[in-house]
């Protein structure tokens, strides 16, 4: 098989203007401008960075976006009841809380908080849950970028071999049940693998 480059810039371009047309179709038809908080705690320099990349991204496309930078001394119940103020809000569509955070606060606490409805990481517990059974639900970005780059490359991924390499909640399980959605054979190997190589490449 002849190796393909995969061009990852042109196909996020491509995907950027397809959000920001949509963006501006519902708020040209139906007055709605979609709005994304994202939630940073401390001053980690690579959080800061993807944070703001998001926010960019985000009024790029046409939508609202709604910054909340906390110190890394806020406690666990001020993050909760922050959490608990843009599930209500009904300008925020979505709510992405940057991790990791600090060591006194639990994350998952955090993340099973956040309405299933706005998980835009789809991290929640419900969101991880309906992807697993197969349900339509809010999914991890990375793993479908993952899916949605394989793709470029193939119509189908139905009968491939796979092999995920890392099981992590972020990346390697959500990226498992998104290839066995597309019918692909999924092998996964992890820190405890006893000999890589034998597992990859697929024979």
């Amino acid at each position: 098989m002849t190796a393909k480059i995969i061009d990852g810039k042109a196909i996020a371009a491509e995907l950027r203007g397809r959000v920001a047309d949509a963006s501006h179709r519902l708020a040209r038809d139906r007055s709605l401008v979609p709005g994304l908080a994202v939630v940073l705690v401390g001053h980690n320099p690579a959080s800061e960075v993807y944070v703001g990349s998001k926010t960019k991204m985000a009024v790029g496309s046409g939508m609202r976006s709604f910054d909340h930078r906390l110190p890394e001394t806020v406690s666990e119940a001020d993050l909760l009841a922050l959490v608990g103020r843009l599930n209500s809000d009904p300008v925020v569509h979505g709510i992405l809380v940057q991790l990791p955070l600090p060591a006194h606060i639990d994350a998952q606490k955090i993340v099973a908080a956040i309405d299933p409805r706005k998980d835009v990481d789809g991290f929640s517990p419900t969101n991880a849950g309906m992807l697993t059974t197969g349900l339509p639900a809010l999914v991890p970005c990375t793993p479908l970028g993952c899916v949605i780059l394989a793709k470029t490359g193939r119509p189908t991924l139905e009968g491939l071999e796979a092999v995920v390499i890392g099981r992590s909640n972020i990346v390697g399980k959500p990226l498992v049940q998104l290839l066995l959605a597309e019918n692909a054979t999924v092998t996964v190997a992890h820190s405890k693998t006893q000999d890589l190589p034998d597992v990859w490449p697929p024979r």
